[in-house]
């Protein structure tokens, strides 16, 4: 197991665990605790504030190791070097803005990031590592501390739930009356259609029936004005038609024609109709008398003869429904 996972497993969080290796140059597990619990109340800073502490850095005093720095030389100039006062040897580095002592370099450059400090000293100030019991303390809080993030997260996940739970029911409720209102206005137009379909078929309805009326009007006006007349002289041509007894009878002008409708269930409806009268009549007095809405074919048995959709603009004697005939209602071919 790497020393990162064993400082995670012990709690610390992985960026924090990653950037202690960092500042204490992977020299283990124990200096990176010892780092994280200095430091467990600080921020780890970002790329860029740690690029900016380094500049910081570089430009302060050198470290108290360095080769580079001269050695102190003696008061008489001899060129012999005296050993130096234990208490005068620098032993930390001190933030010359805010007074915190700090243990090495790393510290400096953490400190500088964080707080943007940029003036640093040596110091003779020993900064001392933490004994077991601190270090146990501290571990005691960081513990309390990851525990209490953790209870605040999971209360901040359920309320997240709820709140999208809601959304979801919300979003739910306005897709539902959106769609009921949808359904109301199709509903809606559906009824206006099939108001002014109905509205259409009465007027169809009252026109056949004044026009059946006019029609019965007109029959009864002719035969109350032929009844008083004396009976016509017969006139003899090659269409006259040999009655039982032999005697040859003129042809008649005939100005109605009985039809005899069957249904598709197999009952029949009988109307008198001028002769004059379209075939659409005929069609128009069987969706008068039974209500059917679908649309459909009449026919004829005997001789057999569809009608066809012109077949319904002419009048019946053109198509030889005169003086009576029947016609056979059927489903129109899809």
């Amino acid at each position: 197991m790497s020393d990162v996972q064993t400082l995670v497993d012990m709690g610390f969080p992985q960026e924090r665990v990653e950037y202690a290796m960092q500042v204490t140059g992977s020299k283990g597990v124990e200096p990176a605790m010892e780092w994280l619990l200095a430091h467990i109340d600080e921020e780890i800073p970002s790329a860029g504030m740690r690029e900016a502490a380094g500049s910081a850095v570089a430009t302060g005093p050198p470290a108290s190791g360095d080769e580079s720095a001269p050695a102190p030389s003696s008061s008489g100039g001899g060129g012999a070097v005296e050993n130096s006062d234990e208490s005068t040897v620098p032993k930390s580095l001190k933030c010359d803005d805010c007074g915190k002592v700090l243990k090495d370099h790393s510290e400096v450059e953490y400190h500088a990031a964080k707080t943007g400090h940029s003036n640093f000293s040596e110091s003779t100030d020993e900064k001392k590592p933490l004994t077991e019991e601190e270090k146990k303390a501290q571990l005691a809080v960081i513990e309390e501390k990851l525990k209490q993030k953790r209870i605040e997260r999971e209360e901040r996940e359920k309320v997240d739930a709820l709140e999208r739970e809601r959304n979801r029911i919300r979003s739910g409720k306005d897709m539902t009356e959106a769609k009921r209102r949808m359904e109301e206005i199709e509903m809606k137009k559906i009824v206006d259609q099939r108001k002014r379909e109905k509205e259409e078929e009465k007027v169809a309805r009252d026109r056949v029936r004044a026009q059946i009326e006019a029609d019965k009007a007109a029959r009864k006006a002719r035969e109350n004005k032929e009844i008083p007349n004396s009976e016509p002289a017969p006139s003899v041509s090659s269409t006259t038609v040999s009655s039982p007894t032999g005697v040859k009878s003129p042809p008649r002008d005939y100005t109605e024609t009985r039809i005899q409708v069957r249904l598709q269930d197999g009952s029949t409806l009988t109307e008198t109709f001028n002769v004059k009268e379209q075939l659409s009549a005929v069609r128009v007095f069987i969706q008068v008398k039974t209500g059917i809405e679908t649309p459909f074919s009449l026919m004829t048995t005997f001789p057999r003869k569809l009608f066809a959709e012109e077949d319904y603009e002419k009048p019946l004697e053109v198509l030889g429904l005169v003086p009576s005939a029947v016609v056979t209602m059927t489903k129109t071919a899809a």
